[in-house]
Order: C-alpha cells, then sequence, then structure tokens
C-alpha cells in the first residue's frame, strides 16, 4: 500500500497519511485530501506535503505500527498521527526519562 504523509499547519507532530491504492496511475486526482471528514480538514489547517511511502517498503513507523495504519487507509482512505499526549497537554509530565535527576 503506498499513502501521501501531510503535515498539519495548526498542530507540531500532526500528520495525516492518505492512501494512494492505485499508484502511480492516480495522479489525475485533483484535490488528494478530498477523502478527509471537513472537520479532519480544518484541524490540519494548511496541510504540507512531507512524502510519499510504500507501507510494503518499510519495516517500521516511529509512532504507530504498520498493521493499524494500513487498517484504516484500506478501511477509510485515511490515518490520522496524532502528537504524543505531552504535547496535547502542555502541563502534563515529561515522560519518565525526561524528567532529569
Amino acid at each position: 500500500m503506498h499513502c501521501d504523509i501531510y503535515k498539519a499547519s495548526t498542530r507540531d507532530e500532526m500528520y495525516a497519511y492518505i492512501a494512494r491504492p492505485n499508484y502511480p496511475d492516480d495522479t489525475d486526482t485533483l484535490d488528494p485530501l478530498a477523502v478527509l471528514p471537513e472537520p479532519v480538514r480544518k484541524a490540519l489547517g494548511r496541510p504540507k506535503f512531507v512524502m510519499h511511502l510504500d507501507l510494503s517498503q518499510t519495516p517500521k513507523l516511529a509512532r504507530v505500527s504498520i498493521q493499524q495504519v494500513l487498517e484504516l487507509l484500506q478501511g477509510q482512505g485515511y490515518f490520522l498521527q496524532l502528537p504524543p499526549d505531552g504535547l496535547l497537554q502542555p502541563n502534563a509530565l515529561p515522560p519518565e526519562g525526561l524528567r532529569g535527576a
């Protein structure tokens, strides 16, 4: 499965993975983000293209399992990666290893 990844302009570390099941024969798609529901599109602000990814050639992703991403790409056409909890809650304690001595 191929996908394109877009970075949100409104929130750090928020990304939208957009399915490209017919890649490379789908270049006629005018708006690749049209698959996203309107609230998600608004939450992304002005998304910026980051990269194209072939998940079958990718051994692992940094924050999520490839299997979870594949299931959502196949089921709904997109996957939304949200920032870690500490970035959503400004008063949250840092992870154990980052608190210092």
